[in-house]
């Protein structure tokens, strides 16, 4: 292998293989199933050039029952050895790419965010989909026929040696130059159609969720046409590249042909003298001369498997690129309290992995039963400070606790279970109403989950729909309006039976007066202790905090990262802060001229 890939390549592919969990076991079955099917083949071959020889020199027919069993064995075992190998192998290969899969997602959601932040969404889903694909189908498109061209390889130039030791070692030379400089010179023209091809799509998968994700905008300022052409330009480049990836199969088959007459041709110079000079009969010179044409059946798949074996190396790199980042720091987990979770920041500063600090001087604590507003501009920095306290980002400095314990790089299960955030961006599944409410809890019913969907306000939205909660929803919300799909997310956020609950901008999407009564409902304090759980909402909406019992106002100090410039009851700050009393005042006036 070192001397298809680069040392960078064989370190990447060395440190992810043991995330296929390959059972060895397994495998050297496929691998043995595979040598036998060829095998197979290449007795088939020969026992039918020895039948035909035979058979023309007129012998009694009883002499040739042997040979005729032999054929029809083998041309039964070849078929049905094969078909098991295939079944074999591809459970090798369809378990190791699950294992694959779960272990890549494990591992990143261990790392610190820094890399996978930087990152094109584009280029994120092709790292975590195509390129562990491609490093799964190693196994079962490289690795797997190297060694089955290898042992039967081996097994024939050994069998064809008791006949003939000159036609063996023209047989070796000429599977050699098949099964390593044929793969070799597919190898070099793979790996530059490989990095071509992996630019064009990384750019396809940006260029196509831009499309889909913002086709509203681009829409409205008339860029569809330019994102098409973009799109259409791409996919051009990346047939030329397929095109040009295809060459090198042509090359490993044009080298499996030459090499298998050079065989052929080989053992009929060989062999000819020698049956003159009585070494070998006319029969055998038959089956040396025959033997070659099945034998590099195993060698014709090498240039694929080289290729395949390039396109996994890439692949490697690329995870382990995302792999490689600072795991989170260890942390004990969240011990547990009998007044229920405590959330607390300290001197806070945050911001994005490899960004500057948005905001600082952060000191808030959110406990079961509290209710905490915090506002601002937008662009501020509120939704950083969410992640920042749900535990997604590393803070830039200070500390945010939960029981005491920092709650960055704490387990997620323990974090889960006692804090739940809803981003504005959360995601809406490509499933029906009732199993998306139910992302949030898998137990609740469909009376529950109609409760929920009443408080933010769906009720007689999903009354009207054609089949109620089962009605089925595009993926990401597109069949539903941004006020519907942002109410729906409450509904989510609501059914969570964490104590917590993290929730940004509920009240985006929709009219004024509803997004008041959300966020008024969001805050009031329970009629009964069931749901007595601590809620933090970040929205820029001042007229329905009056029920928050703290109000948190973030503002910009000399264009530098926002800090909390005033803090207080809803009342409190109406009365002592002017600002906070003018922006009131506007959406005041605001509501009152939609009016």
């Amino acid at each position: 292998m070192r001397f298809f890939v680069t040392p960078r390549e064989r370190a990447a592919l060395k440190r992810l293989m043991p995330l296929l969990e390959l059972n060895k076991l397994h495998f050297a079955g496929a691998v043995l199933l595979g040598a036998l099917g060829l095998g197979a083949s290449i007795g088939l071959g020969a026992t039918s050039a020895w039948l035909i020889a035979r058979a023309s020199q007129m012998p009694p027919v009883l002499f040739l029952t042997i040979a005729t069993v032999g054929v029809r064995f083998f041309g039964v075992s070849k078929a049905v050895l094969r078909y098991v190998q295939r079944l074999a192998s591809h459970h090798v290969a369809i378990n190791g790419i699950a294992d694959l899969r779960e272990n890549v997602y494990r591992k990143l959601a261990s790392r610190k965010t820094d890399t996978i932040a930087r990152l094109k969404r584009g280029d994120l889903l092709e790292r975590t989909g195509s390129d562990v694909d491609a490093l799964g189908d190693l196994l079962v498109k490289s690795v797997l026929p190297a060694w089955v061209a290898g042992v039967a390889g081996v097994g024939t130039v050994i069998g064809i040696a008791f006949l003939s030791v000159p036609t063996a070692l023209v047989l070796g030379a000429a599977l050699f130059l098949s099964g390593v400089i044929g793969p070799l010179l597919t190898a070099k023209s793979a790996r530059l159609a490989e990095l071509a091809d992996e630019k064009a799509r990384t750019e396809l998968a940006t260029e196509t969720l831009t499309l889909v994700d913002n086709y509203t905008e681009l829409a409205v300022s008339g860029r569809i046409s330019e994102v098409r052409d973009s799109i259409h330009a791409t996919e051009v480049e990346l047939t030329r590249v397929k095109d040009q990836a295809a060459r090198p199969a042509a090359i490993a088959a044009a080298t499996d042909s030459f090499a298998m007459g050079m065989a052929v041709i080989g053992a009929i110079l060989i062999g000819v003298p020698e049956m003159h000079a009585g070494l070998v009969s006319a029969v055998a010179l038959a089956v040396l001369v025959l033997v070659p044409l099945s034998s590099f059946e195993g060698t014709a798949e090498l240039g694929p498997a080289a290729a395949q074996l390039i396109r996994s190396a890439r692949a490697a790199v690329r995870i382990d690129e995302i792999l490689s980042t600072d795991e989170a720091p260890d942390s004990k987990p969240i011990p547990q309290s009998s007044t229920g979770p405590v959330l607390r920041a300290e001197n806070l500063s945050v911001g994005w992995p490899g960004g500057p600090v948005v905001a600082t001087g952060i000191d808030l604590e959110l406990r079961p039963g509290s209710h905490v507003a915090i506002v601002g501009p937008s662009g501020i920095g509120k939704s950083t400070i969410l992640f920042t306290l749900a535990g997604m980002l590393e803070p830039k400095a200070g500390r945010v606790t939960l029981n005491g314990q920092d709650i960055y790089g704490a387990p997620r299960k323990d974090v889960g279970e006692r804090v739940s955030l809803t981003p504005e961006d959360a995601h809406i599944f490509a499933t029906n109403v009732l199993e998306n409410i139910r992302a949030a809890q898998p137990s609740i019913s469909e009376d529950e989950a109609r409760i929920l969907l009443a408080r933010a306000g769906l009720d007689e939205w999903v009354s009207n729909l054609p089949e109620g909660l089962s009605t089925m929803l595009g993926s990401g919300g597109t069949t539903v309006s941004g006020g519907e799909r942002r109410r729906l997310l409450l509904a989510r956020a609501l059914g969570a039976p964490a104590p917590l609950l993290l929730i940004d901008e509920p009240g985006e999407h929709v009219d004024n007066n509803t997004a008041d009564r959300l966020i008024r409902d969001l805050l009031r304090v329970p009629d009964h202790g069931s749901d007595d759980r601590g809620v933090l909402v970040v929205t820029h909406r001042l007229t329905p905090l009056e029920t928050a019992d703290e109000v948190l106002v973030l503002s910009s100090v000399d264009h530098g990262p926002s800090t909390i410039t005033a803090r207080g009851k809803h009342s409190d700050l109406i009365e002592s802060n002017q600002n906070y009393r003018w922006a009131l005042q506007r959406e005041g006036a605001q509501a009152r001229a939609e009016l």
